[in-house]
């Protein structure tokens, strides 16, 4: 424990650096402005410097401890008044490292001094609050507004629902102050009903969030699409799919315009549910309503075609996209080639291969091992190499399960001489450093030697 006498002694020098910090502003002032001084207006300003010096020093200070040291040391000068603008930074400075009970302490001097109170000091303590993650402390500061005799806004609303709901233990006292809050003259916004049906929904409790979202209709709050986004989401998640479209429709039919999230939310859930020609018709339906049409709607519906055996639906929708003016990228081209090849359309494979290359695109190690795999189960062993060559000569290195593949039947001793050629031309290709033709010959030399263990006699 450190003695009184020694605690004393440490505070008169820190005030003795801070007079002389004070000393150093003042002179350096005086040599860059001799005829300014009039803002030292007494013997004790003379000292320390205006307001405005102090606060600047106590802003500078990385230390919240020494800058409340100087805030103190101020206050005690005689006819010394500081800035409001001091208490709030200090305050910042204080709440920023958890020293809650010096926040609280200005907070009290800031009443008892007859300074006036803003909404930016709620502003601060909600936010150091919430930066410190103290819920609790957040919920007292509305009340605290309350005692002061000030009228909480929306924005202090909001904010402090946003910090209660992202604890799951105060999504019911967030509940209870919304409910609250016209009792203490604050009027929920559209923002208000938005975080706590965003936070009941994402708790799986998607019947308030609904009530909720019904009343503001009749508390004359106009929902905005966020709003219907919130419940839409919530819906497919729960894989009330139906629900969701018939929030679109009443979207709609209000005169909202979805934004593009929404609809991929909605495809999305479509397309999982195996409502295919739903996702379909609804993509034709944005189209119609001057909707943007983006990558990201096209390929999820793709993909659903795709996951569920229709690859030529696939074809359908990555032809309308052309002509829609959205162009196909690797996501594309890839899941509707890897459709394609599951279900034995090899050849329409290879064209959408050859257009992906014509594009400009790289070959994905999916699609050629699709193909050359697809190729080598129908015993078309020269198109499977054919795939390959193209793989080589895009410097695109061929999985080792693809060169696993195809080795073994290139290698078949038969009358496959015309394999064997193809083969050679394979290997003659020039190709990048990191095609890893290396492991594909270990891989051969391999396989030849078990070839020759296993049957002595053909040695």
């Amino acid at each position: 424990m450190t003695s009184p006498s020694l605690h004393r002694s440490f505070l008169r020098s820190t005030e003795t650096l801070i007079t002389l910090s004070f000393h150093h502003i003042i002179s350096f002032n005086f040599s860059q402005n001799p005829n300014q001084q009039s803002f030292y207006s007494s013997r004790s300003n003379s000292l320390i410097g205006s307001p405005s010096r102090v606060q600047k020093l106590i802003a500078s200070q990385s230390d919240p401890l020494l800058a409340k040291e100087i805030f103190e040391c101020a206050s005690r000068h005689p006819n010394f008044r500081h800035s409001y603008s001091t208490y709030l930074i200090l305050i910042l400075k204080l709440g920023r490292t958890r020293q809650f009970s010096l926040v609280d302490d200005l907070v009290r001097r800031l009443k008892s001094e007859s300074y006036p109170i803003t909404p930016t000091l709620f502003s601060y303590l909600i936010r150091v609050y919430g930066e410190a993650d103290l819920p609790d402390k957040v919920l007292k500061t509305f009340y605290t507004m309350l005692q002061y005799g000030f009228k909480p806004l929306p924005k202090h609303l909001n904010r402090i629902l946003e910090i209660l709901v992202s604890h799951r233990n105060f999504v019911r006292p967030a509940f209870d102050l919304f409910r609250d809050a016209h009792r203490h003259g604050v009027s929920p916004n559209t923002q208000s009903y938005n975080i706590l049906m965003r936070a009941f929904c994402l708790n799986g409790d998607i019947s308030i969030a609904y009530h909720l979202f019904n009343k503001m209709f009749k508390r004359d709050i106009v929902p905005d699409i966020k709003s219907y986004r919130i419940l839409m989401q919530a819906m497919c998640r729960k894989s009330q799919v139906n629900g969701a479209v018939d929030l679109l429709e009443d979207m709609l039919n209000k005169g909202f315009v979805p934004d593009s999230l929404t609809y991929t939310t909605l495809l999305n859930s479509l397309c999982r549910k195996k409502k295919l020609r739903e996702a379909y018709k609804l993509l034709c339906r944005m189209k119609i309503k001057g909707c943007n049409l983006d990558i990201v709607h096209y390929n999820t519906v793709i993909s659903g075609f795709c996951r569920e055996g229709r690859a030529h639906d696939a074809c359908k929708v990555i032809a309308d996209m052309q002509n829609n003016g959205c162009l196909p990228n690797v996501v594309s081209y890839r899941t509707l080639v890897g459709g394609l090849c599951d279900k034995g359309m090899l050849d329409e494979a290879n064209n959408y291969m050859k257009e992906m290359l014509s594009k400009g695109f790289s070959l994905h190690f999916a699609v050629i091992h699709g193909l050359v795999k697809g190729f080598c189960n129908v015993g078309k062993i020269e198109e499977a190499c054919g795939v390959l060559t193209k793989s080589l000569e895009h410097g695109e290195a061929p999985h080792m399960d693809t060169w696993a593949i195809i080795i073994p039947l290139i290698c078949e001793v038969d009358d496959g001489v015309r394999s064997r050629d193809v083969l050679e031309q394979v290997l003659k290709i020039e190709i990048t450093g990191h095609t890893r033709i290396v492991d594909a010959g270990i891989g051969l030399e391999n396989y030849l030697i078990r070839k020759i263990r296993a049957n002595p006699r053909a040695s």
